[in-house]
């Protein structure tokens, strides 16, 4: 289970987000990623990540960073 909890990179989650229209809630990224074909491990880290609107990918990269 400690894998489960180990932080992704932030390249791994995006590929998972290609396409995305921004703003994007969290909701919209889980989902999107869902569609993608992203394990538990992609969706949990996208959970984890501070706030709920996100204007671009540098601003999920940013928050991926600051959930760690």
């Amino acid at each position: 289970m400690a894998e489960m909890t180990r932080q992704m990179n932030p390249v791994q989650v995006e590929k998972f987000l290609k396409g995305m229209d921004y703003p994007a809630s969290k909701e919209d990224l889980i989902k999107k990623a869902k569609k993608e074909g992203a394990d538990e491990r992609v969706l949990e880290t996208l959970r984890r990540m501070p706030g709920d609107t996100f204007q671009s990918p540098i601003d999920v990269s940013e928050a991926i960073g600051r959930s760690e």
